[in-house]
């Protein structure tokens, strides 16, 4: 069954060709369909990825006015195909760790009723480009923490969760994972590393205070819909971190 990723793009030029040789290194262990939707970049983006399209079938690129990322993810779950069956994210200055998606997708095997199988992540001050695994000298923290990229959603699930909240202009993710838990899915939580998350003096997460604002009010619209209906599920031990405030901002 067919694996989609979705991989936004904004002036990556120098980190996007990496993350998607990540994910091409792992074709013998998923059907794969790299959806990268190019948000409007002006530097040299679009042509790496368009050089590596000529070697990889698999990499369909679409290109939009720069919108920022939640609309551009967005537009990533409308070119979803009819056959794909799964849907994961990748941003393009990560790494998708070697193996990932034919280690959780077995899970999916297992266990048919299963919707979604979310990860470990490790951020790294240092990923190599060549070896696409953190530096020798990295340091490194592995955590169940809060990103997309974690996750293996089946199709069915993200047809229910729906769109981004095109609200925010941060914390998008955030938002879309506390939704999607929030709904009651039937998960697993294995040990495998999803992703390799990179730290980076260019990262969204370190700009000044939007990101923890958009954060904070992710939690909040997520309290006041647990609160309004109290069918949905709590997601207090969902993630592995004591302070959800603080972690993405290390």
């Amino acid at each position: 069954m067919k694996l989609s990723v979705i991989m936004p793009v904004y002036n990556r030029e120098a980190y996007v060709g990496a993350a998607l040789r990540s994910l091409l290194r792992q074709r013998d262990g998923a059907d794969l369909d790299i959806i990268v939707i190019d948000d409007g970049s002006i530097d040299g983006s679009v042509e790496v990825v368009r050089s590596m399209m000529s070697e990889a079938s698999c990499i369909r690129l679409f290109q939009q006015a720069n919108m920022g990322v939640t609309k551009a993810r967005n537009a990533g779950l409308r070119q979803l195909l009819p056959e794909t069956g799964f849907v994961s994210f990748l941003d393009s200055d990560d790494i998708s760790p070697a193996g990932r998606f034919k280690d959780d997708l077995a899970l999916f095997e297992t266990d048919p009723g299963l919707d979604l199988a979310y990860s470990l992540m490790t951020l790294a001050d240092h990923l190599d480009d060549e070896t696409l695994e953190p530096a020798a000298d990295s340091h490194c923290v592995t955590v169940r923490g809060v990103h997309l990229s974690a996750g293996i959603f089946t199709r069915r699930l993200v047809d229910r969760i729906g769109d981004f909240d095109t609200d925010f202009s941060q914390a998008e993710d955030t938002d879309y994972l506390l939704r999607t838990f929030e709904s009651g899915p039937n998960y697993v939580m294995p040990d495998t590393v999803g992703l390799y998350y990179r730290r980076h003096a260019g990262n969204m997460t370190k700009a000044p205070d939007i990101p923890r604002r958009e954060f904070m009010r992710a939690l909040h619209k997520s309290m006041k819909r647990r609160r309004a209906d109290p069918s949905l599920c709590a997601i207090d031990k969902i993630f592995e971190v004591k302070d959800l405030a603080d972690w993405r901002f290390m």
